[in-house]
This record gives structure tokens, C-alpha cells and sequence, in this order.
């Protein structure tokens, strides 16, 4: 498959994955009587993980987050050259993505950004108050655990075709987990498109949902093969024509 082809899937999938997850914070998670709270946007962001998965994953292998990417690359599943295109893509996904929430919370009488718009903070900005170093634990810890199934679930010797079921499930525990601790990114596009809108203190805290993630992705990479061995791995997790 041509790299043009995996970005534009990479694209895709990160902008299903942001107006899914973002886009039911902002609209649905305290809507009026009828709210989905945090459970709803948990279950968002894994469902919005696991239908583009199973729709694209044969393309581009579903990465739709620089830290997996960056897991991969470090578990020597990943070539390093396409590293920055699929980058490059899954952030301008989750850009466009907020932008087409912006336009459409806009339409509401009373909306503002400064209610956050579904962007991670840390200290006054995390939604139950905590601190920057456990925002940082957290965020390192949430995505090593998510990388590591992405690793485990992908392997040739997990059970064929449940992969995006059980990174679908595993995105949606860690931001039932990790919700009010700092809206949970564990993505760093997700992290982006947000804090673009929202500016100022969300554009100033956005370099930790970027170190974190990455660091905990890295993490992942380079501690998984050490666990189980090195194994050739299916399309959800690399395609084939990269392998």
C-alpha cells in the first residue's frame, strides 16, 4: 500500500477518533437531563477506535496516535522513515476534527472555548485539580498500558482478527481511569487539535501530553519484545507492505 494511501487513513482515523471522543465531551458529556458523562465519553473514544480500525487498519495499520507510533518504531515494528508523514497526518486529522466541533458547538447559544472544549490540563486546568507530576505519572503509565495491548493484540499469536476490539476496550478503560485527572490524552494529535482552539493555557500545558505519551509509547516498544519475544506482527499494527 503507498504511504500516500496509509496517511490519508492515518488522516481519517485520527479525525474519526477526535470528533468521536472530543466531540461528545463538548456536545453530549453534560447535555441537559440527558448527558453521557464520563462513561459516555469513555466508551466514545473506544468506540470511535474500534469501527476505524476495522474500516481502515488493513491500510494503514490503525495507528491513529503519534505514541503508537512511536511504540512501534521503538519495538522495531515501524519503519523510521514514515514516522513523520503518519505524524503529520493523524495531527492534521485531529485538527480538522476540532474544527468541525468548534463549528458545530459554535451553533449554541452561550458556547465558549474557555470551558475547556475537551482539552487535557494539568493543576487548575484537570478536571478533579490534580497536580502536574501525577498528571505526568499518569499519562506515562495509561500509555504504556494502552501500547502494550496494541503490541499484544497485533501479535501473530493473539488470536486473529479481535485486535481492534481489545484496543477499542483498552482505550475506553484508560480514560475511565484517567478522565479526571487530566481529560485524559494519551494521544498526542488528540491533545493538539483542542488546545488550538482553545489557546493560551491549553497551547501552554500541551507539551506535557506530548512528552508524556511518547514517553510511555517508547516505553512500551522497547519493553514488550524483552517480554515476549520478537514475532512478526499482523496489518492492525503495521501493514504488511511495511513488515
Amino acid at each position: 500500500m503507498s504511504l500516500s494511501r496509509r496517511t490519508a487513513a492515518e488522516f481519517l482515523g485520527t479525525f474519526w477518533l477526535v470528533l468521536g471522543g472530543c466531540g461528545s465531551a463538548v456536545l453530549a458529556a453534560a447535555y441537559p437531563g440527558l448527558g453521557i458523562g464520563f462513561l459516555g465519553v469513555a466508551l466514545a473514544f473506544g468506540l470511535a477506535m474500534l469501527t476505524m480500525a476495522y474500516a481502515v487498519g488493513h491500510i494503514s495499520g490503525a495507528h491513529f496516535n503519534p505514541a503508537v507510533t512511536i511504540g512501534l518504531l521503538a519495538g522495531g515494528r515501524f519503519p523510521a522513515r514514515d514516522v513523520l508523514p503518519y505524524l503529520l497526518a493523524q495531527v492534521g486529522g485531529a485538527i480538522v476534527a476540532a474544527g468541525i466541533i468548534y463549528t458545530i458547538a459554535s451553533g449554541a447559544a452561550g458556547f465558549t472555548v474557555t470551558d475547556g472544549f475537551a482539552s487535557n490540563g494539568y493543576g487548575a486546568h484537570s478536571p478533579g485539580g490534580y497536580s502536574l507530576f501525577a498528571s505526568l505519572v499518569a499519562e506515562i503509565v495509561l500509555t504504556f498500558g494502552f501500547v502494550m495491548v496494541v503490541l499484544g493484540a497485533t501479535d501473530l499469536r493473539a488470536p486473529i482478527g479481535f485486535a481492534p476490539i481489545a484496543i477499542g476496550l483498552a482505550l475506553t478503560l484508560v480514560h475511565l481511569i484517567g478522565i479526571p485527572v487530566t481529560n485524559v490524552s494519551v494521544n498526542p494529535a488528540r491533545s493538539t487539535g483542542p488546545a488550538l482552539f482553545v489557546g493560551g493555557w491549553a497551547l501552554s500545558q500541551l507539551w506535557l501530553f506530548w512528552l508524556a505519551p511518547l514517553l510511555g509509547g517508547a516505553l512500551a516498544g522497547v519493553l514488550y519484545p524483552l517480554l515476549v519475544g520478537a514475532r512478526p506482527t499482523r496489518a492492525v499494527a503495521v501493514p504488511r507492505s511495511t513488515v
